[in-house]
C-alpha cells in the first residue's frame, strides 16, 4: 500500500490528480495530509478539519469496474467501507445521508468527494477524497457535526483506522467483482437515513416541501415520493433537511 504523507495541501484530491499524469501510482495509492488548507465537500462546500486531529486524504482506483452510466456505485461501495469500519469501532446509529455524508445519531462525521477521470468513455480512475473527524473535539458554529471522540469518549489511532477503512474498501471492490451491484445497492438504502420517513427539502428556489426517500437511483438520483407521484432528483435540485 503506498501512502504519501504531507505536512499540508490545499486539496489531497488535487495533489492526486496532478500526480497521476507524471507519476507512476499503485492501485489503491493514498495521499494523506496533517492539514487540508482548502478541502471541499459536496456542492462546492469547504471541508474544514483542525490540524492533525482528523483523517483527510484521497485515494486512487486505476479502472474502476462500473460503467460510466453507475458512476454512483462508486459513493456506494466507499460509504458502505466507511460504515463497515465505524462499525468495528462501535459508532452508535450510522447512517448515510444522501448522497455520501456519513451521520452518527444525526451528526455528520464524514463525507466524501469522489472526482472520475473519463477516457474513450470509460472510467480511466477515480480519486476518492474522504473527510473524517476523528480527535478533534471543538466544531465552532457546527452544531450538527461531531467526531469518533467526542461520540465515543476516547481518541482513536488514526493510522490504524485508516488501515481498516482502506482494507474495507479493496473488500467492497471484491464484493462488487464477485457478486455484481445488486447487493450493494441493498446495503446501501439498508442505511440510507430517513427512508421512509416523512421528511422536509428544499428546493433550489428555497422554497420546502415534505415528501418520503424511497430509494435511489442507478444513477444516483434521490427518489422522493411527493402527494401525487414519485419524482428522481439530482445532487443540485434538492437539499434534505434535518
Amino acid at each position: 500500500m503506498q501512502i504519501i504523507k504531507l505536512s499540508a495541501t490545499d486539496s489531497t484530491n488535487n495533489y492526486l490528480k496532478q500526480l497521476l499524469p507524471e507519476t507512476v501510482l499503485e492501485d489503491f495509492s493514498v495521499v494523506l495530509t496533517h492539514h487540508q488548507t482548502h478541502g471541499r465537500g459536496q456542492r462546492g462546500s469547504e471541508w474544514i478539519s483542525d490540524k492533525g486531529k482528523n483523517l483527510t486524504f484521497s485515494i486512487l482506483k486505476h479502472k474502476p469496474p462500473f460503467p460510466t452510466n453507475r458512476q454512483f456505485l462508486l459513493s456506494i461501495l466507499v460509504s458502505l467501507s466507511i460504515i463497515k469500519t465505524l462499525e468495528h469501532y462501535n459508532v452508535p446509529n450510522l447512517a448515510i445521508k444522501w448522497p455520501n455524508d456519513i451521520l452518527s445519531d444525526h451528526h455528520k462525521i464524514a463525507g466524501i468527494l469522489i472526482e472520475n477521470l473519463i477516457k474513450s468513455q470509460q472510467i480511466e480512475s477515480s480519486v476518492i477524497g474522504i473527510g473524517l473527524n476523528v480527535n478533534q473535539e471543538i466544531f465552532n458554529g457546527l452544531p450538527k457535526v461531531s467526531s469518533l471522540k467526542n461520540i465515543l469518549g476516547m481518541p482513536i489511532d488514526k493510522d490504524e483506522l485508516l488501515h481498516k477503512l482502506i482494507v474495507n474498501i479493496q473488500y467492497y471492490f471484491s464484493v462488487y467483482e464477485k457478486n455484481g451491484e445488486g447487493i450493494l445497492d441493498t446495503e446501501y438504502e439498508s442505511y440510507l437515513f430517513r427512508k421512509d420517513k416523512p421528511s422536509t427539502f428544499k428546493l433550489p428556489d428555497q422554497t420546502s416541501f415534505t415528501g418520503i426517500i424511497r430509494g435511489v437511483t442507478d444513477s444516483g438520483k434521490l427518489q422522493v415520493q411527493m402527494e401525487d407521484s414519485t419524482k428522481a432528483f439530482d445532487l443540485k435540485a434538492l437539499k434534505l433537511l434535518y
